[in-house]
């Protein structure tokens, strides 16, 4: 009864710390990558849309005109 022994600690994710530092490197660019764009995007898509339409009185402008 010869059991053939295969070893996966070469493939193994716990094993391996070279591997496992550079998976969690890359997920942590992953997310800073998708936190920057997600607040682009939602900074693009509630920017400020047009400029309202204020009355200014004419006695506060630079030079004011009074009755």
């Amino acid at each position: 009864m010869n059991q053939e022994v295969i070893d996966n600690k070469h493939k193994d994710f716990t094993h391996n710390w070279v591997s496992t530092s550079r998976f969690i490197w890359f997920c942590q660019v992953f997310l800073v990558l998708a936190f920057i764009l997600g607040g682009c995007y939602n900074l693009y898509t509630h920017r400020y849309k047009g400029v309202p339409k204020v009355t200014v009185p004419t006695s506060t402008q630079y030079n004011p005109t009074y009755k």
